[in-house]
């Protein structure tokens, strides 16, 4: 159940959420997609703070989340035309433009780069954090620097206790944590790289998420490019990342039958993520089988809070079949391929 942000308890905790954020700590809130770990954007020593919590390194880029009535000319230095277009299809939602970085933000929120990251959640408790904290600005212009509220490179949070177990180090002073029921969409928004327009680059996506390449070639008329050696760097984009501490593959059914006979040992428990059991399926009581949701929207949603259950029974690997290798689960595909990368 997402939080009533008008109530009486609900509205304190914004208003000192908020307060902390203008005072350069750390505040935890719900997206639709997933959980932020959130710092006043134009704070360097408060964005320094996300970079050492997450363990981040710090050329790594952090997206800006901003209100819907947000002045996005106060964040970057020019608007392409298939920016505003983006934005008016798709904005409150889970898509990140990457756009020229005006020059009074600061470039920590960048990773030095002279992009910057911009969205527009649409998660009512996120909304109504980011304009409380945009009221407490002198000039009505407050964005929250949040990545995925979780250790660097590992499985990102999609409800408020994955980020409590997350940072367990961390006081309740150091980091508030707002509650907003588990992330609708589950997986990171999708990034369009936008920044290089007057180059004469068109829109490159740069990360697939809920909102599709196809959904982006309707609203702009041109399919958006594939990442290419100039492209800005931006948040899960290394080969391995979202990864559990559990080993991990994604293997088609024939390679992942293999796989479980080859595992034989009853003390080695195996959890294999499938589509449909299969008729050939052989059990020596180390195997168990858990059955996924068989549409892209559904397994995204359910994805990282499996990985993280599974993470913490005691398997010794966690075998994924291989979704269907379509448009449709390109976003799914990108995330669970890099979740196995960090064993391969």
């Amino acid at each position: 159940m997402t939080a009533n942000v008008s109530s009486p308890d609900m509205s304190a905790l914004l208003a000192e959420a908020a307060q902390r954020l203008m005072e350069g700590r750390l505040v935890a809130f719900p997206t639709e997609t997933v959980y932020g770990l959130g710092a006043d954007a134009e704070n360097p020593l408060a964005i320094a703070r996300i970079y050492a919590a997450k363990g981040r390194p710090s050329n790594h880029p952090v997206i800006v989340h901003v209100a819907p009535e947000a002045d996005i000319t106060y964040w970057a230095a020019s608007i392409p035309p298939e920016a505003r277009a983006l934005m008016q299809a798709f904005w409150p939602g889970p898509l990140t433009l990457i756009l020229p970085r005006a020059q009074h933000i600061p470039a920590e929120v960048s990773g030095g780069h002279g992009s910057v990251g911009l969205r527009c959640p649409s998660h009512p408790v996120a909304q109504a954090l980011l304009r409380q904290f945009a009221s407490l600005k002198p000039n009505g212009q407050g964005g929250v620097a949040a990545p995925s509220a979780n250790k660097f490179g590992q499985v990102s949070p999609t409800h408020a206790a994955h980020v409590r177990a997350e940072f367990p180090e961390l006081s309740t002073a150091a980091l508030m944590i707002l509650e907003g029921g588990p992330s609708q969409v589950g997986i990171e928004s999708t990034i369009v790289d936008l920044s290089r327009i007057d180059q004469g680059i068109g829109p490159v996506l740069l990360r697939p998420g809920h909102v599709t390449a196809a959904q982006i070639a309707d609203v702009l008329g041109i399919a958006p490019a594939r990442p290419d050696v100039g492209a800005p760097q931006v948040s899960g984009s290394l080969k391995a990342h979202y990864a559990p501490r559990t080993p991990l593959s994604v293997l088609a059914m024939d390679d992942l039958l293999r796989a479980v006979d080859a595992t034989a040992d009853p003390i080695h428990r195996v959890a294999a993520v499938v589509f449909n059991v299969p008729v050939a399926a052989a059990n020596g009581g180390n195997v168990d089988w858990l059955v996924c949701a068989n549409k892209p929207d559904a397994y995204a949603r359910e994805l990282y809070a499996l990985l993280r259950r599974l993470d913490d029974q005691g398997y010794a690997r966690i075998l994924f079949e291989q979704p269907p290798r379509n448009a449709q689960w390109q976003a799914v595909n990108d995330r669970i391929g890099r979740a196995a990368a960090a064993f391969s």
